[in-house]
């Protein structure tokens, strides 16, 4: 991925750079080109001033010595190397030039098409090929005036190779630019790949260590660009919500295993000996199947408070609003029968107009299980109350029985998966009040058993986040 960034970005930036410097090559080579063009037209304009007077036979005019010396000094300069100056009369004939061992003094010039423009007043100039040059020549052709009359030309001229030169040389100045440009380009370009593609590469090692089965793994979100060290937080977040998951997943499995193993054996060894018994003792053999049918239910609450924590896990399902008085007052009335045939008095106390936030029939469960768990344990004349408050962190809703308590050391592990006190009445699952955590904290909120202060008996309490 790094190279491929860093082609991308080095070639939209070549792309750019080229977009860029190749007009302003063609530019500054035209611009040379004309630059030089004016300069040689300004040359000639003095030159034709100081033959004037000589052209026009005026008195006192220079002689043409001295005017051969003025033009001979010119193209000496290093400036105008390659130059070449003729002045040629008002008859086209030549005068004097700065390239003596060619030109013959009196040659006719009055062919050339430069010669013809400047004595008939116009200033001429251009580019053409000459025999003589044996190349292209750039040629400038003035006009020499006194007065109103054209006395004379002045023409320089330059070979066009020589001002290709110099006009490569400003290319090749613009090119050197270029290469700087397009180096420093790549070098920022290198960074920027490098910036990005090390956090990517470090990010990726994380998931091929989450991949490998290391839920340990955490990338590093303190380094990188800003998006780079979200996407390690998110990705942080998904591998401890995975490592919960798969956790939960294998407790689940082992406390599954574990804990169907014991009714599948009873009931299995249930069935067995009423198939025994079923011809010489038919009596037996009825309450072995109805003990079988005793295990089949506890099998059944059992397989059913594992799908329910199964299903629940790794999920953060909707909260509703709860009419908490009206929930405790309705369990009450449905468990009242229950415990009136056990000899028992169901009692319930909940403020009007108390409101919770819960999942869907989470109160309804943690209160049922609550007061079956009361039941087991309570002797005939024994009252069980239901109640509901308002309290600091939310609703608080008890269920108080007059059983003999828990000891201190087991209150803790009351909650967990399968766990039993060992004086526990027979035929339960241990999976009653790890329901009523799980439900609690999916609301939001917690549970609690304490034993009373009062009296023997215990207090098993709910407290959910109160609705508004």
């Amino acid at each position: 991925m790094k190279w491929r960034l860093l082609l991308a970005m080095t070639g939209l930036i070549t792309m750019v750079l080229v977009a860029q410097d190749v007009p302003l090559a063609g530019y500054l080579r035209r611009m040379e080109s004309e630059r030089l063009v004016a300069t040689l037209q300004r040359d000639a304009f003095i030159l034709a001033g100081a033959s004037e007077n000589l052209l026009a036979k005026e008195s006192g005019a220079e002689t043409l010595a001295d005017l051969q010396t003025t033009i001979d000094l010119y193209v000496a300069s290093p400036a105008n190397d390659g130059s070449r100056v003729v002045i040629i009369d008002a008859n086209g004939k030549l005068l004097l030039s700065t390239n003596r061992k060619e030109d013959v003094e009196g040659e006719d010039f009055s062919s050339r098409p430069e010669v013809v423009e400047a004595l008939q007043r116009r200033p001429a100039s251009g580019e053409r090929p000459s025999d003589t040059a044996g190349g292209n020549l750039v040629y400038v052709a003035v006009p020499v005036l006194s007065g109103a009359a054209v006395v004379g030309v002045v023409r320089i001229t330059f070979p066009a190779s020589v001002i290709d030169d110099r006009s490569d040389e400003k290319v090749r100045g613009l090119l050197l630019v270029f290469g700087i440009s397009l180096v420093g380009a790549i070098l920022a370009a290198i960074f920027m790949a490098v910036s990005i593609t090390s956090p990517l590469r470090r990010l990726q090692r994380s998931t091929e260590h989450l991949a490998a089965g290391n839920f340990t793994e955490r990338a590093d979100d303190e380094r990188g660009p800003k998006e780079i060290r979200s996407l390690a937080r998110s990705f942080n977040s998904m591998t401890g919500r995975i490592a919960g998951l798969v956790a939960k997943q294998r407790a689940f499995a082992g406390d599954a295993s574990h804990q169907l193993r014991t009714p599948l054996t009873a009931l299995r060894l249930q069935l067995e000996r009423a198939a025994t018994m079923v011809d010489n003792d038919p009596e037996g053999a009825r309450d072995r199947i109805e003990a079988a049918g005793a295990e089949t239910e506890r099998l059944q609450r059992v397989v059913e408070g594992l799908l329910m924590i199964a299903r629940s896990d790794g999920t953060d399902p909707e909260r509703v609003m709860v009419d908490v008085t009206a929930m405790v007052r309705d369990r009450a009335e449905v468990w009242g029968p229950f415990a009136a045939e056990r000899g028992i008095g169901l009692t319930n106390s909940a403020h009007d107009g108390l409101h919770a936030l819960a999942v869907p029939n989470a109160l309804e469960q943690i209160i049922d299980n609550y007061v079956d768990n009361a039941l087991g344990v309570a002797r005939d004349g024994d009252t069980i109350t239901i109640t509901a408050a308002q309290v600091a962190e939310g609703i608080a809703i008890r269920v108080i029985d007059e059983g003999p308590g828990m000891k201190p050391e087991h209150l803790a592990q009351a909650f967990d998966r399968f766990w039993r006190a060992p004086d526990a009445p027979h035929g339960g699952s241990g999976i009653g009040l790890a329901v009523v955590q799980h439900l609690a904290q999916l609301s939001g909120g917690r549970v609690e058993l304490n034993n009373r202060h009062d009296r023997s008996g215990l207090v098993a309490s709910v407290v959910l986040p109160a609705g508004s």
